[in-house]
């Protein structure tokens, strides 16, 4: 698989996290029976890794590397604050956007 997908798969896992972010706190105000699931959060984070490892043993920009490396534990640092003391953090927004940043960043520069 050319490494430029990879970028894609990682731009649709970020911004999927973001979107489940935003929505699931209104869904959980809603008497409609959703619960927090942990296990949401930590398969956003499985898939997401794997494309930054990718990026991370590619001939990418270390600016890239970085950005991705730190936006990723940005991201598992939030969602290991809201697992285990229950503290929603906005630190998952800014996480996200640096994936996504990172990831488009990096697709652009891949030769077509």
């Amino acid at each position: 698989m050319k490494e430029k997908y990879f970028d894609m798969i990682g731009v649709y896992a970020a911004f999927l996290c973001l979107i489940h972010c935003v929505l699931a706190p209104v869904l959980f105000l809603l008497p409609l029976g959703f619960s927090h699931n942990p296990i949401i959060d930590l398969s956003f984070l499985t898939i997401g890794v794997f494309p930054i490892i990718k990026v991370m043993r590619s001939a990418a920009p270390l600016y890239i590397k970085m950005l991705l490396s730190i936006s990723w534990t940005v991201v598992l640092a939030a969602v290991l604050l809201e697992s285990v003391f229950h503290q929603e953090s906005v630190l998952i927004f800014f996480g996200a956007g640096g994936l996504i940043t990172g990831h488009l960043i990096n697709y652009s520069n891949h030769k077509h």
